[in-house]
């Protein structure tokens, strides 16, 4: 064998971008540079989990704003998902943070205020995996590959090589590191992160319900942090919502640890009603809540995205949104020449500040919604019973919720 076809053997496959990380941010990731007509390679150490049953599946949901919608229609995606997603057309806010668990004060943000359109569409997090992967199978330029990690990082000005847990080696002129908050793409970079621990965890199921939803998101606050019921389409023929329900860790368990009979009865205190009775139609899950951001987005050839640069409490729909408007602008960014230096420094002028903004906005909405003693829970009704009252502050909050203008 001739020494230029050992070195053609070893050389590293080539690439214009490499996503690590096959959650949901970096699918949509593979997706849209593809569609953008770049060639891509995806690589997750698991395979995407698509069916709601299966073991280890996300019950979680998404709620896609505006801004989302957008770039899942650049991605190709949105046709496919269309028609699973469910509209949320009002954003109400309950306090019962009285000294019983009932709705004291009650508060809607309607998009017709806005648009003639919805804030935004609702889909679980499961179908997203089951329906992105089937795009990727599409797109003859993206390669998704599950079952392989990324094991190495060497980061240059030309390029980025990327040893993968398979031995081979990837060059690519842009990495994207979606891998989660706590990011083999960051630490390989030497990047750190400031993070916030509250105490918190959040237990995310699908239940049904009496009464019908009408497309409306709600997030009741008592101590803890929210309870929020967000609309999914009918099961079974009955209303369903999905939920997320912040306690501090040890309630947490313990409610996990309660006979089905027990919770049932614990969740219908805690959602004070506004659907009459819930039942359970999935297991729970639970994760931690914490706040997180990187202290760069960016390095040689490479750029963080979603949890690789931030993680914020799910309050108000935007963690998975707050990712998408970082690919917005990696995309938009990346057109002649994806992993430029020029095309990488403005992405972390202009995305760094503004998630360093919101990140510490959430923090301030999760502390208060966690808030306990009843005199500050009573300040805190008051207050939302004042900004609703003032109408072009509570526009300029819509909007802003929704990254609008």
């Amino acid at each position: 064998m001739t020494s230029d076809s050992t070195a053609r053997r070893n050389a590293p496959e080539q690439t214009d971008v490499l996503v690590s990380g096959g959650g949901i941010a970096g699918l949509i990731a593979a997706a849209g540079f593809g569609a953008d007509g770049h060639r891509v390679i995806c690589v997750d150490p698991a395979p995407p989990i698509t069916v709601e049953g299966a073991a280890g599946s996300d019950l979680r949901s998404t709620a896609f704003l505006h801004p989302s919608i957008r770039l899942l229609e650049r991605a190709g995606l949105w046709q496919r998902l269309r028609p699973h997603a469910t509209p949320l057309q009002i954003m109400r806010i309950i306090d019962a943070g009285g000294a019983e668990p009932v709705a004291r004060l009650t508060r809607e943000f309607d998009a017709a205020d806005l648009s003639d359109e919805p804030f935004g569409w609702n889909l679980p997090n499961w179908l997203l995996r089951r329906e992105i992967a089937a795009r990727l199978d599409e797109m003859d330029n993206v390669s998704f590959r599950p079952g392989t990690a990324t094991a190495g990082l060497t980061a240059r000005s030309d390029a980025a090589i990327v040893t993968l847990s398979d031995g081979s080696r990837v060059s690519a002129r842009l990495v994207v590191g979606a891998d989660g908050r706590n990011s083999a793409i960051r630490q390989a970079l030497g990047i750190g992160v400031r993070t916030i621990r509250y105490g918190q965890k959040a237990l995310a199921f699908a239940v049904t319900h009496e009464l019908p939803h009408h497309n409306v998101s709600t997030e009741i606050h008592r101590s803890g942090g929210p309870f929020t019921l967000v609309p999914l389409p009918d099961r079974e023929g009955k209303p369903s919502s999905a939920v997320i329900w912040m306690e501090l860790g040890p309630e947490v368990n313990r409610l996990m640890e309660l006979p089905p009979e027990a919770f049932t009865e614990e969740l219908n205190a805690r959602s004070t009603g506004v659907l009459g009775r819930l039942t359970l139609a999935t297991r729970l899950t639970a994760w931690p809540i914490i706040s997180q951001i990187a202290d760069r987005f960016t390095g040689p050839r490479t750029a963080l995205v979603a949890e690789a640069a931030h993680v914020v409490p799910p309050i108000g729909a935007q963690g998975l949104n707050m990712s998408l408007a970082d690919l917005t602008l990696l995309l938009d960014l990346s057109r002649d020449d994806p992993g430029s230096a020029d095309s990488l420094n403005r992405f972390q002028r202009r995305r760094w500040p503004e998630t360093r903004l919101r990140v510490a906005g959430i923090d301030a909405l999760n502390r208060a919604s966690m808030i306990a003693p009843r005199p500050l829970r009573d300040l805190r009704a008051l207050g939302l019973g004042a900004i609703y009252g003032i109408a072009p502050v509570r526009r300029m909050m819509m909007k802003a919720g929704l990254n609008v203008t």
